[in-house]
């Protein structure tokens, strides 16, 4: 996979009247196997783009749910090569675009080339880096780019609108916005009309540039964003492996399901 293929994800929900479908879970969440099943079951119940989460001890944007998600997966002895073994061995038989959320000292721990070379080996599409801000991130980008992997910007409702422009310019394909001043998983602080106006302003400054909104997505408030890009849902996701490992039932069974459901409510 690569940034042309994650390009046609977002197209091809384009094509289908409605936003692309992206999950978050972490990897490793609660162990290598468990979490490969997630991801198979999440692909196989119609998610465009799979976000995995690459687990950090000081996960300062997650709330509580992706938090309990990071905890276990740490806990269990998960590191970084866990999570590309995983992402590798499902790419052998699924098309479903990855696309890694992480934080810029995972990054620099593992080294930079060294991290894109995995990225490449595993068929990683595209980075998220959550503390690296525009522009400090632009070196670290362009390697992304002369690799073919997208690295996706993030926007934010305080970025003012020269800010915004200078960040779109220098920006891959796709961008993700950051809906709500908040942590993950909170209930919308705003209302979803807000968000899309301020989704509108992105397309309008850029409008060849995939937006995903992310942050206080949930099943009551997906179909809202079904006319944007793309949304993402994560700690709704993580609270139900959560609740599946407590009453011992199949975790990827069940998030497949929210998965189903989920793109039943951006499709009607």
């Amino acid at each position: 996979m690569t940034s042309s293929t994650l390009i046609k994800s977002f197209e091809q929900a384009k094509e289908d009247n409605r936003a692309a479908l992206l999950t978050y879970t972490v990897g490793g969440d609660p162990d290598k196997k468990t979490s490969l099943n997630i991801f198979k079951s999440i692909a196989e119940s119609g998610a465009d783009v799979i976000e995995c989460g690459l687990g950090h001890g000081a996960n300062i944007g997650d709330g509580g749910a992706i938090q309990d998600s990071t905890y276990r997966a740490l806990s269990g002895g998960i590191k970084t090569d866990d999570i590309f073994e995983i992402i590798e061995e499902f790419k052998k038989d699924y098309e479903t675009d990855v696309i890694i959320m992480t934080y810029q000292n995972k990054i620099m721990a593992y080294g930079e080339e060294d991290f894109l070379k995995k990225c490449i080996s595993s068929k990683v599409s595209g980075i998220i880096c959550v503390d690296w801000p525009w522009p400090l991130n632009l070196d670290f980008a362009k390697k992304c780019k002369e690799n073919n992997i997208v690295f996706i910007q993030l926007l934010c409702p305080t970025t003012n609108e020269d800010r915004l422009k200078s960040i779109l310019n220098d920006a891959h394909e796709v961008v993700y916005y950051i809906s709500m001043l908040s942590t993950t998983g909170q209930k919308l602080k705003v209302s979803s009309d807000e968000i899309k106006k301020r989704f509108n302003l992105i397309k309008k400054i850029s409008p060849d540039k995939k937006c995903i909104i992310g942050f206080g997505i949930t099943a009551d408030t997906i179909n809202d964003f079904k006319d944007t890009d793309a949304c993402v849902v994560g700690s709704a996701l993580c609270r139900e492996i959560t609740r599946s490992i407590d009453e011992k039932l199949n975790p990827a069974t069940n998030v497949g399901n929210m998965v189903t459901d989920l793109k039943q409510k951006l499709s009607s």
